[in-house]
């Protein structure tokens, strides 16, 4: 008999279902039925994809499921105690906090994730998100076409001042595999590299090491890469905040729990640091009374900095080699629970 295999989430990686065929030529975006296609992991049992699961849902769903993969669902204790047929707990994404590792460990589940697959990506977003804080495109984009320019005396104007990245401090949070590339995007870019991470590894860039603390207060660009944990939860809070220099950026590709988010929205009321850009919050997605949505010279993307096509295709194909090495018996990407 085939295992069953159920996918919690499935439409932020695509919206194909099962069985439907993949259109030829310019592959699709998230919100189009298209690539990446379900085929690779249909092949490997019974597969039941689902757009969406809310929490009251997880368990029925998931009952006769051995393989449950889920990208942002949840999956508590109790939904783990609930599906005693679940042997695999497939995240697909490189965090793991949705699921409870300590319930899986102890129900013999075992949960792997996704790691690698959008380095490229996120790190390219990071100064998508910089350069747009530093150079105002957009804004200038929009003044243009509202009849700025063409009504301007003058054969340029700037709505403000732009910010000359190289010469500037890049302070990187975490040394993992997306600090590393933004460290030598940066390094590309003529800035000055200084990294604080639990341990200092090898990088392809010359780069100064420091405490937390010292990061803050030095750079000029300050990029959290760094996991969601008991300790890093609000790890940028308005002591750290007070640190940093009013002319200094703050970027966040990684979690949006990192940040206080009402003393970032204080702090950038009060122009106490030059802006930030945000592609994740602490609540995803964000209510209307989030405070950073109002908050002035804040840029926020809503959590979409991994989703280029070809991170997609990378996901994908990890997490079949993941189920595929789980049905073999072999140990691929699993988490230390």
């Amino acid at each position: 008999m085939p295992h069953r295999i159920v996918v919690l989430d499935g439409y932020t990686l695509t919206s194909a279902k099962p069985g439907e065929a993949v259109p030829s030529g310019e592959p699709g975006e998230p919100g189009e039925p298209g690539e990446p296609g379900w085929g690779v992991l249909e092949s490997l049992g019974e597969l039941t994809v689902y757009d969406r699961t809310g929490p009251g849902d997880v368990v029925e769903r998931a009952k006769g499921a051995s393989i449950v993969l889920t990208n942002k669902t949840p999956l508590p204790g109790e939904v783990i105690a609930a599906l005693p047929g679940l042997k695999h707990i497939g995240v697909l994404a490189t965090g793991v906090n949705v699921v409870d590792l300590s319930a899986a460990r102890a129900a013999g589940v075992t949960v792997t994730n996704i790691p690698g697959y959008s380095g490229s990506a996120v790190a390219q977003h990071v100064f998508a998100l910089l350069l747009e804080l530093t150079n105002r495109v957009a804004a200038h984009d929009r003044a243009v076409h509202d009849g700025a320019w063409s009504g301007c005396a003058d054969f340029c104007f700037t709505l403000g001042s732009i910010t000359e990245l190289a010469g500037k401090t890049l302070g990187i949070v975490g040394a993992g595999d997306i600090g590393r590339r933004v460290a030598k995007i940066g390094d590309a870019l003529g800035m000055d590299i200084l990294v604080s991470s639990r341990t200092e590894r090898e990088l392809d860039v010359a780069a100064r090491w420091t405490g937390l603390d010292g990061l803050f207060e030095q750079a000029d660009v300050v990029t959290l890469h760094c996991p969601l944990t008991d300790e890093t939860q609000h790890m940028v809070n308005d002591r750290r905040l007070s640190f940093m220099k009013p002319s200094s950026y703050l970027i966040n590709t990684a979690r949006g729990a990192l940040i206080d988010e009402p003393a970032l929205a204080l702090a950038l009321n009060e122009g106490r640091i030059a802006g930030a850009g945000l592609d994740v919050l602490s609540i995803e997605p964000p209510g209307a009374d989030n405070p950073l949505l109002s908050a002035p010279r804040c840029i926020i993307t809503p959590h979409n900095a991994w989703a280029a096509r070809e991170a997609r295709r990378r996901l994908m194909a990890i997490a079949a080699e993941n189920v595929r090495g789980f049905l073999l018996g072999q140990s691929i990407n699993q988490v230390s629970q």
